[in-house]
């Protein structure tokens, strides 16, 4: 019997070693990550911008559509320790899916105050430094970082990266940068257009052979007491972090680690929105889980979250409800139903004059946009209603509880921390339900004034027709996560 168990071991190790799942093969970079406690001011100034869809109008719903996605990283919790230099220079860095550049601050960065307060690199101290002098910018939050590219031995872990061509940052935003707790960011995103053709880091670990395998996989230990925070490992995977298998969907578009995902559920209620699919880009660098509104009122009312209340959402409920009501019978999609205020701001079946005409102000076109929003919002909360066949009055009633319910833009919800009694937040990826239970999606700060509990949803609205999600640190807490670079997929699996 004692041979027995020895052979399945000894075959075990060798299947595992084969599949790139070996805790301590040679050809692997591990990274152990570590974490800062959440901080009030920083989670409340944290936005993610999305800009672009260039060339795009509103009634557009082409898949093709590009977006430039940016955040200005004040609500980052993860952070590893890279060097850059011989001899070595150390750097504080996020890990960010989200994006593709190294950078870090410059000892010639002499006009930002921030760059006095973290680490600068000195190329006048490496003996391995290239010059290379191209300007650069890279987007961040509502502006830039500026600098140059410079090149050096980069080491993350035990592996040295030869000549990596990174960003040093002579201007960063002040308000911005005051905060962050980290030196610089290290992006692991696709090569793209806001990287200038510079090979990424992770790129030039696999064209210099560090690796062997063009995977890498990302844990977040879900034990805030451990010393060890989280782990990256490059070329394979933990199999001590996770359970089960990996469920793996491709990546839909190339620049962002970008997915489709299905439905997602409040409890074992559809929210319907996503049903035939939604783009999500899966962030390392970021803590909370971003959606849109629609779908973030609803999980706001389903948990207890504060809202914000909005006269112009309940103004839409009360004036064009019934007209929506009946749009809605009538077998009109939500995205038609709005169609008068959304395009010729005609109104929705009462007959008046258009209040704007061509020549429409900028507050005028603002005001038309604000309740072309909540139009479609308001549409799409009573079409949920009829699914379940609710009357007219408990669909408006309804309606005006999440229009007070309404997050922030780009702020955060508090709740109460008695999770409990509140329910799970389920996403479809490939057909498969992930759950996130409350004490999963609750994010807890503990601070002088005492235990504050946030929700870890943040409203993100990009476009009508192409409703994007980010999934950040609350959802790969509960996942462990494996970025294949050279299948173009992401595979989920329940994190141990």
């Amino acid at each position: 019997m004692g041979i027995k168990v020895l052979l399945a071991a000894i075959l075990i190790w060798e299947i595992t070693r084969g599949l790139g799942l070996n805790v301590y093969a040679d050809n692997m970079v591990r990274i152990e990550l570590k974490r800062q406690s959440m901080d009030l001011n920083n989670i409340r100034g944290a936005r993610i911008y999305v800009k672009g869809l260039k060339g795009s109008n509103r009634n557009s719903a082409s898949s093709d559509e590009q977006i430039v996605y940016i955040k200005n990283y004040q609500d980052v919790q993860y952070f590893a320790e890279i060097s850059i230099g011989s001899p070595p220079q150390h750097f504080t860095v996020v890990f960010d899916t989200g994006s593709s550049n190294l950078w870090v601050p410059s000892s010639k960065c002499f006009f930002s105050i921030a760059c006095y307060l973290r680490s600068t690199y000195k190329s006048r101290l490496s003996n391995t430094y290239t010059k290379n002098g191209d300007s650069c910018k890279i987007p961040f939050g509502t502006g830039s970082v500026h600098g140059f590219f410079s090149q050096d031995d980069t080491k993350i872990g035990n592996a040295v990266i030869k000549q990596q061509v990174f960003t040093e940052v002579t201007k960063e935003g002040y308000f911005t940068f005051l905060r962050a707790r980290f030196d610089g960011v290290l992006g692991l995103g696709f090569q793209g257009a806001d990287s200038r053709n510079v090979t990424p880091v992770w790129n030039n670990m696999v064209l210099q052979k560090i690796v062997s395998k063009s995977i890498f996989s990302f844990w977040l230990n879900r034990d805030p007491t451990s010393r060890m925070a989280g782990e990256i490992l490059f070329g394979g995977m933990d199999w001590t972090h996770f359970r089960g298998l990996h469920t793996y969907v491709p990546v839909s578009k190339n620049g962002y680690w970008e997915i489709e995902i299905g439905d997602l559920f409040i409890g074992n209620n559809s929210t319907g929105l996503c049903q035939d699919g939604c783009p999500a880009i899966v962030d390392t660098g970021t803590a909370f889980i971003s959606g849109p509104t629609t779908i973030l009122t609803q999980i706001n009312h389903a948990i207890g979250a504060e809202g914000v209340v909005s006269s112009h959402c309940k103004t839409v409920v009360s004036d064009y409800g019934k007209t929506i009501w009946e749009r809605l019978l009538s077998g009109l999609h939500p995205d038609k139903v709005c169609h008068g205020i959304c395009t010729n701001n005609q109104t929705l079946g009462v007959s008046q004059e258009p209040r704007m005409g061509i020549r429409s102000s900028k507050s005028q076109r603002l005001e038309r946009d604000i309740l072309c929003n909540f139009c479609e919002m308001v549409a799409f909360w009573i079409q949920v209603e009829i699914r379940k066949e609710r009357s007219k009055d408990l669909a408006f009633q309804y309606a005006n509880q999440l229009c007070e319910k309404l997050p922030n833009p780009g702020g955060k919800s508090y709740i109460n921390c008695d999770v409990f009694s509140l329910p799970h937040i389920t996403f479809t990826i490939g057909n498969k339900s992930f759950p996130l239970s409350p004490d999963q999606y609750v994010i807890r700060v503990d601070d002088h004034q005492g235990v504050h509990c946030l929700s870890g949803f943040t409203a993100l609205n990009v476009h009508p027709q192409r409703p994007l999600w980010v999934l950040g640190d609350a959802f790969l807490r509960a996942y462990h996560t494996v970025f294949d670079f050279d299948n173009l997929q992401i595979g989920f699996a329940e994190s141990a």
